[in-house]
C-alpha cells in the first residue's frame, strides 16, 4: 500500500530528513586516514541519540549497528569495524533516524584524500544522477522516469553498473514503504506519481559491471568485480512542477570541503 502524507506530515519528516543531513554533516567534518568506521558509527549513534531520536538501522530486521559503511568494493549495509581508512578510500556513510516517529533516510558518497580520476568521475556522475532522478519526482510521472532518468545518466551515457537487486522506496512512518524505485527502467511505467508521496531514492552505481553478492554476514553488498561502487540518496516528496527535497546536502557539502583530508572538488 501507497501512503500519501499531508502537508504537516511532510514538514515532520523534513525535520528528520534533516536530521540526518546533520548527522552527515558532522562525519564530513571529522573524516580521516586512520580513523576505524566503527569509530565513526559509535558518533552517529552519540548525535542521533543526543538530538531526541533514535537510529533507525539499529536492530532493523536484526541489523547491529547505527549506520551503514561501505568502503570501496562494498555497495551498501556494509558493516562498521576496525578498518582504518586510507588515503584514496571511497566511504559510503548510510544514516537513518526515527524522530516524533517519522524516518529519515539518506546517504552520501566521500573520498578520503583523492582516490584518482576514475573514481572521482564515478562519485560526480553518480551524484549528477540523483538529481537527474529527483528531477522526474513530480505529479504526473510515474516510478519509471526516476528509473530511467538515473539509468540514462549512469549506465547509457557513462558505461557503469546499475545495481538491480537493491533500490529505493518510500518513506514514512516505516523506514521502507511502498513503492519500490529502481535506478533501471522503462520510462513511463510503474506506479503514477501523487502529490504528498515521500520517497528516497538513492542511486547506487558500480564502476564496473552491474553484479553484486552478499557476504557471509548476510548484510555486506559487493561487487564481484571488486570495483568501486557509489551511493548517494536523498528524501523527497513529490509536488506539482518541482520535487521538494526534504533532506539537505549544503551542511554535508560545506564541511566536505572545509575538511582538508577529503577530496571534494569534483
Amino acid at each position: 500500500m501507497i501512503y500519501y502524507k499531508t502537508n504537516e506530515q511532510v514538514e515532520a519528516m523534513r525535520k528528520s530528513a534533516l536530521l540526518v543531513s546533520q548527522t552527515l554533516a558532522e562525519i564530513a567534518a571529522m573524516l580521516r586516514p586512520g580513523l576505524s568506521t566503527i569509530s565513526i558509527d559509535k558518533v552517529i549513534g552519540a548525535y542521533v541519540r543526543d538530538h531526541g531520536a533514535i537510529p533507525s538501522f539499529l536492530n532493523y530486521n536484526g541489523y547491529p549497528y547505527n549506520s551503514c559503511i561501505s568502503v570501496n568494493d562494498v555497495v551498501v549495509h556494509g558493516f562498521p569495524n576496525n578498518y582504518a581508512l586510507k588515503e584514496g578510500d571511497v566511504v559510503s556513510v548510510d544514516v537513518g533516524v526515527i524522530l516524533d516517529g517519522w524516518h529519515g533516510d539518506h546517504a552520501y558518497t566521500f573520498m578520503i584524500g583523492d582516490p584518482g580520476p576514475e573514481a572521482v568521475k564515478l562519485v560526480k556522475v553518480t551524484k549528477e544522477s540523483l538529481y537527474k532522478g529527483i528531477e522526474k519526482a513530480v505529479v504526473g510521472n510515474r516510478i519509471g522516469d526516476i528509473a530511467f532518468a538515473i539509468q540514462e545518466h549512469t549506465e547509457k551515457k557513462n558505461g557503469y553498473g546499475v545495481v538491480r537487486e537493491l533500490v529505493g522506496h518510500g518513506l514514512g512512518r516505516s523506514l521502507h514503504e511502498d513503492p519500490q524505485v529502481p535506478n533501471y527502467g522503462k520510462r513511463g511505467s510503474g506506479p503514477v506519481l501523487k502529490d504528498g508521496l515521500v520517497l528516497a531514492i538513492e542511486p547506487m552505481i558500480n564502476m564496473g559491471r552491474k553484479d553484486v553478492f552478499t557476504d557471509s554476514d548476510g548484510w555486506t553488498v559487493r561487487t564481484k568485480d571488486s570495483k568501486v561502487s557509489v551511493h548517494f540518496e536523498h528524501d523527497v516528496c513529490v509536488r506539482k512542477g518541482t520535487a521538494d527535497i526534504l533532506s539537505n546536502y549544503a551542511p554535508i557539502e560545506a564541511a566536505e570541503k572545509a575538511n582538508k583530508e577529503l577530496f571534494s572538488d569534483y
